[in-house]
């Protein structure tokens, strides 16, 4: 055990649903012996790629807001967690961006190997989650040595506190304790 887990979670809402899977995920992680930190993207100030490459060439992002703090954590993380919302089937936008602004590990010997995602959402169709799984999924694919191991996903959610009793959330929780 004792990885290095980094849960970034994206939602917007204090409590709200994909933060409690997030929670969840956490306290599996932590009881198996890992260093879990969780990072709520709400409360960091950080803006949209500006698409310059700088990066590239630095090894840092040239923006100096939280999102220079939150991808170096990533960096060093052995294991990755994003929770989010569905939003219009896709992740919300906080993780979008916070995601385009983790550009300058694509170069760099990163330490994460493995990602998770976790996904609530007002639908309660399996296909509501694709999109979701797919913007995840191609931002890992950029990264060899990283794989996207999980998805939970938690339909029929909409308000905060309508997770409390959903399957997803013992779900999550095992994944943790099994990292």
């Amino acid at each position: 055990m004792d990885k290095k887990v980094l849960i970034i979670s994206s939602s917007p809402r204090k409590g709200g649903n994909s933060e409690e899977l997030a929670s969840a995920f956490a306290k599996g992680a932590q009881e198996s012996g890992n260093h879990v930190e969780t990072v709520y993207l709400r409360e960091k100030q950080y803006g949209f790629c500006r698409g310059c490459f700088a990066c590239s060439k630095l090894g840092h992002c040239v923006i100096k807001d939280d999102a220079v703090e939150v991808a170096a954590k990533m960096h060093d993380a052995d294991v990755l967690v994003f929770a989010t919302p569905v939003y219009y089937y896709s992740v919300c936008g906080q993780l979008k961006t916070m995601l385009d602004r983790a550009n300058p590990l694509y170069d760099s010997d990163y330490a994460f190997t493995k990602a998770y995602l976790l996904a609530t959402a007002a639908e309660d169709k399996p296909e509501t989650a694709e999109g979701t799984i797919k913007a995840v999924q191609g931002w890992v694919d950029c990264f060899p040595r990283c794989r996207l191991i999980d998805t939970v996903f938690a339909g029929g959610v909409n308000d905060v506190g309508d997770i409390v009793g959903h399957p997803a959330l013992e779900r999550a929780y095992q994944i943790g304790r099994e990292l």
